[in-house]
């Protein structure tokens, strides 16, 4: 029997860890291991991209779309800085990514040689954007650093790991045996610190919980649910861990509720999330003791204040919470709720346009279909105020706020479960950056609708011109495409909607055909919801009713 290449034994370890998909670009310093692909495709598909940049945004949507890991390859250099938005992009939102990246030859490793593809230092990039990174240096390493690989991505706080693989090692042969399969080892929450921790829900009359993508990650919905009922307690979910909770759930609230609940709650659990403003200070609870929950040891610290800190997996520290709590009787808070949830609706009154359209589209999917967002008008509304039915249904772009990202993530959503219905909305800026993929779409079949809402500028750019600098535009509006020429051109369907009414009769039609479409919707000028997002942000003059809807040439 011949001895396994590299390649083979990159492609067997990643098939052991139950990676069924890869999406990527092949190049010469990967050849082997496509050659290793190509004999595997009964176990693993190859999704190519037509830019690295989506290779890591698909990897990037599959992961968070369904806790597993989402590997991407691509060639070194050029390739590796292109992919690097979407890594950070991963970074951001606690993905658990793996980049299987090419390097050059390993003998001219760091020599600076002027190699093809050859980078000053690209081992020392990927550690500055990953969690870890390894580098291959013999075919024999391979099973071990795919191992570690998964170690990483599968205990702590996951984030994205990195894997260096030389195109000299992939073409070795090796006597190893591929890595088997890395069990995931969550932090166990220490005893003592539950009960304090317990003692201290019990005896706040008005605690509060709030929670980001930690909870998502460690799939804790069923525990959060459990001890926010046991409480009374309202669970305010970041962006980040919208979902958690039914947002139909009497307890269930975005993080704009804490600015109305903040004024009397006694004590405030946050769990899986960094809590922190935007401004690098602790979020503002009016006083109120904080209990922190995290995988992640570095968030249990400054600038953060903490009564109590566990550090701990999230679903194992609220399993364990809801059973020290027990069910204690507790008096309804429900007029409490009914209060907040009257000031959060004429909050929302203020973005009205952008809400009829986000109700559309909430209208459309089902509970399970995904809702993937971007950095457009009706994106940033919908970090305030999207309803999610259910975990990992929601996908923004976290922190690191990547333009462009959204439909690119949004197909690899679609390629992790292609029955699932998503819906992928976008500006016409951001479509821009990756509008090639529709020719992915096309290709492997990916049934995603596609909206843009089109309104001819990079928009925020625009209103902050208007607003702080007198109108003095710049550089701020766009020459598009026709978006039905565009659809024609990469053999997809394609439609045009003036109004929510007309998107929700495109959506009823679309959804179900389960087929790629791009809906193009022409919009005016949307009110600015920014005040909703950042506190302290002055609230809008409001605009000219209608000003956002577009007429229909010729009506």
């Amino acid at each position: 029997m011949t001895d396994p290449t590299g390649g083979d034994l990159l492609a067997d370890s990643l098939i052991n860890q139950g990676v069924s998909t890869i999406f990527g670009i092949p190049g010469v310093q990967l050849d082997a291991a496509a050659d290793a692909l190509q004999s595997r495709t009964d176990q693993v598909d190859f999704i190519c991209a037509r830019n690295e940049q989506a290779t890591t945004y698909m990897a990037d949507g599959y992961a968070r779309s369904t806790g597993e890991v989402g590997v991407a390859m691509v060639v070194p250099g050029p390739g590796v800085l292109n992919a690097l938005s979407g890594v950070a992009t991963g970074y951001s939102a606690n993905s658990p990514m793996l980049l299987i990246a090419g390097q050059i030859d390993s003998k001219a490793i760091g020599r600076g040689l002027g190699a093809l593809h050859e980078l000053p230092d690209q081992t020392g990039i990927l550690e500055r954007l990953t969690k870890w990174t390894g580098t291959a240096r013999s075919a024999d390493e391979i099973p071990g650093l795919v191992r570690e690989a998964f170690v990483q991505l599968r205990s702590g706080r996951p984030r994205p790991v990195a894997i260096e693989v030389p195109p000299d090692v992939l073409a070795a042969t090796s006597r190893a045996a591929a890595a088997e399969l890395v069990a995931a080892a969550p932090l166990v929450p220490d005893e003592q610190q539950i009960r304090d921790a317990a003692a201290r829900l019990l005896a706040a009359k008005r605690p509060m919980i709030v929670v980001g993508g930690g909870v998502l990650a460690s799939n804790a919905s069923v525990a959060l649910q459990a001890l926010a009922e046991a409480l009374e307690a309202p669970v305010l979910m970041t962006e980040n861990g919208r979902g958690a909770l039914d947002a139909r759930h009497r307890l269930s609230f975005d993080s704009l509720a804490l600015r109305a609940f903040r004024g009397d709650a006694d004590l405030v659990l946050a769990v899986g999330t960094r809590f922190v403003s935007t401004f690098g200070t602790q979020v503002d609870t009016n006083g109120a003791p904080v209990i922190l929950i995290n995988a992640e040891e570095a968030d249990l610290g400054a600038p953060r204040a903490s009564a109590l800190s566990l550090h701990a997996d999230a679903r194992l520290a609220l399993s364990a919470l809801a059973a020290e709590v027990g069910s204690p009787a507790q008096e309804s808070r429900e007029s409490e709720f009914a209060r907040v949830r009257s000031w959060l609706a004429e909050q929302f009154d203020d973005i009205a346009p952008q809400r009829e359209y986000l109700s559309t589209i909430r209208a459309a999917l089902p509970d399970d279909g995904v809702f993937v967002s971007e950095f457009t008008q009706v994106g940033y509304a919908a970090s305030a105020c999207y309803p999610a039915y259910r975990p990992r249904t929601y996908i923004g772009p976290g922190y690191q706020g990547t333009l462009g990202y959204g439909f690119a993530t949004a197909l690899g959503v679609k390629a992790a479960d292609p029955s699932r219905a998503v819906v992928s909305v976008n500006g016409d800026g951001g479509f821009s950056w990756t509008l090639q993929e529709l020719s992915t779409a096309k290709r492997y079949g990916l049934g995603l609708v596609t909206i843009v809402f089109h309104d001819g500028f990079y928009g925020n750019v625009r209103r902050i011109q208007k607003n702080r600098y007198g109108a003095r535009y710049f550089a701020s509006d766009l020459t598009n495409p026709d978006y039905g020429v565009l659809a024609d051109a990469f053999g997809i369907r394609s439609a045009q909607a003036f109004t929510p009414q007309e998107l929700a009769g495109v959506l009823a039609d679309a959804i179900p055909a389960n087929e790629p479409i791009l809906i193009n919707v022409p919009v005016g000028e949307f009110p600015s919801p920014w005040h909703l997002i950042h506190e302290g942000v002055p609230r809008p003059a409001p605009l000219a009713p209608g000003s956002h809807l577009i007429q229909r040439a010729g009506v």
